[in-house]
Parts: C-alpha cells; sequence; structure tokens
C-alpha cells in the first residue's frame, strides 16, 4: 500500500453562492431554532480531537482545554505507532488555528490532538489514518479533520474508518478538498465535509443541497491562533470545518444521546438558508 502526501491546507474559493441563496426545505421536520439545536450548550462533557499538526497547549486562544497530546510515529517495520506528546507543540500553527476556533464556539470542550503532520504542514495518508483509528477507538465525541488525502491507495482504509466512527457514536467533521477531486475521508456520506464561505460571520453557514460538500462556514481572511501565541489572517476550508464541530459541540453538549446522523439534521435544519416547506 503505497501513501501520497496530503493536500495541506485546504483552500478553496468560496462555499459556492447559488447553495447558500438557494432556499432548502425541511419539513416535514419544520425550522429547527437553534435554541432548540444547543441553547445553552458550551460543549461540557465533549472531548474535540483534532488530528492535525499539534496543538499549542498554553496558547490563549485553546483555553487550557488540551487534556491529552498524542502523535504518530512511523517504526524501522515502516508501521505508524500512537505514541503520547509529553511536550505538546504544534509543528506549524494550523491544529491551533482548528483548536482555538472551536473553543471560541464551544469554550467548555475539551481537546485531545493527534499531531501527523510535519513542519512542512504535510504527512503520510497511512499516519493520518492510524491517527483517526486511535481517535474513533478513544471515543471522542467530535474528530476535526483540516486535511484529506486523495490516495486511492487508501480510500478502503478510510472508508472501513469512516464506517467505524459511524458505528461507535463519533462524529467525523472534514474539510473539503482544496482543488476539485476525490479527497478522502470528506467525500463519504456518513461524514460533515465542510468548505468556505466568504461571509465574515463565524455564526453563519449554509446548508448544500447537492453533496458531497455538505456545509459552508466562515473561512475567508479569518483571524485564527498560530503557533508561538501569535495569531494570523488566513484562508481556506481548513478554518471553515472548525466553525461546524463547534456547533457539533455544542449540539452534542446539549443532547447527550444524540448520533451522527441527527446532529447533520439539527445542523441543516439550523442553517442559515433552512426554511419550512
Amino acid at each position: 500500500m503505497s501513501d501520497q502526501d496530503l493536500d495541506l491546507p485546504a483552500w478553496s474559493e468560496p462555499f459556492a453562492t447559488r447553495n447558500r441563496e438557494g432556499l432548502i426545505h425541511i419539513a416535514p421536520l419544520g425550522r429547527v431554532s437553534r435554541e432548540v439545536a444547543w441553547g445553552s450548550g458550551d460543549g461540557s462533557g465533549i472531548t474535540v480531537a483534532i488530528i492535525d499538526s499539534g496543538v499549542e497547549r498554553n496558547h490563549p486562544a485553546v483555553g487550557g482545554r488540551l487534556v491529552r497530546s498524542m502523535r504518530v510515529e512511523v517504526d524501522e517495520e515502516g508501521e505508524p505507532n500512537v505514541v503520547e506528546d509529553v511536550d505538546p507543540i504544534d509543528v506549524v500553527g494550523h491544529g491551533t488555528a482548528c483548536a482555538g476556533i472551536i473553543h471560541s464556539l464551544a469554550p467548555a470542550a475539551e481537546f485531545v490532538s493527534i499531531r501527523v503532520l510535519g513542519p512542512d504542514n504535510r504527512g503520510k495518508g497511512a499516519v493520518f489514518a492510524a491517527g483517526l483509528d486511535w481517535a474513533i477507538e478513544q471515543g471522542a465525541s467530535v474528530v476535526n479533520l483540516s486535511l484529506s488525502s486523495k490516495s486511492d491507495a487508501l480510500f478502503g482504509i478510510f472508508h472501513e474508518l469512516a464506517d467505524a466512527a459511524y458505528f461507535a457514536n463519533v462524529l467525523l467533521v472534514s474539510a473539503a478538498n482544496n482543488v476539485p477531486g476525490k479527497s478522502y475521508p470528506s467525500l463519504f456520506a456518513s461524514v460533515v465535509s465542510v468548505a468556505a464561505h466568504d461571509v465574515p460571520d463565524p455564526l453563519t453557514y449554509f446548508y448544500n443541497p447537492s453533496p458531497p460538500v455538505e456545509f459552508g462556514a466562515f473561512g475567508l481572511d479569518v483571524d485564527v491562533a498560530w503557533k508561538d501565541g501569535k495569531r494570523i489572517v488566513a484562508t481556506g476550508n481548513s478554518f471553515a470545518a472548525p466553525h461546524i464541530a463547534g456547533f457539533a459541540a455544542r449540539i452534542r453538549a446539549r443532547h447527550p444521546r444524540i448520533t451522527p446522523f441527527e446532529v447533520k439534521a439539527l445542523l441543516a435544519a439550523t442553517a442559515d438558508n433552512a426554511r419550512d416547506a
């Protein structure tokens, strides 16, 4: 099985205007308010796994919510192994940016970081898959995946992992690919796939009635946390996905027994372009 480099970060053009201007009809459910969907839910009791470049534990934007840090190493036989990262760092800033966005929306959620990327913000698909497998086995409530693989050789593994997550009640939120073309696991139906829109409002998101990309969230010129306690302005699907992950964490905190497909339904029903039929 051969690996290919991941496409990172997931830059994109704005979420298609036609998708956010076209109303989606949600009967027979009727319009669901965000108060019903998450209300005062702040992420309490929810663990969000961030598979990325690491998370800087002491960054102010993370709010001290990083409770565990792991990394994936490849042994002499070429096998990836998940090990404890005793000195939690972010080798790029990308993972810290995702954590900061989620914390701004779900401040009580806890983070587990699984570092699968190197200082060049790239990694191997098999390492990514090993990190995702570990997060699922640990029972993370939400997994933020601001990365993707376009390796057809890994299609089967990521498909199996997406199914395993779904049946283990683990919600996967994945950034769509940066360019037209296949990427995994964002294309799988059980995964919440996200692209960037250009509305400068973190609370605005849209549902796309013509998947595979299902949601559009704020992702252009976003003020994000970065390594070494810094902040930058960045653009991409990478930063849209954690907005949806943050809302998902709030929903799962408010409704502890809710399943992944019910979370997705609530996100669609509370999108800015949702209307009663």
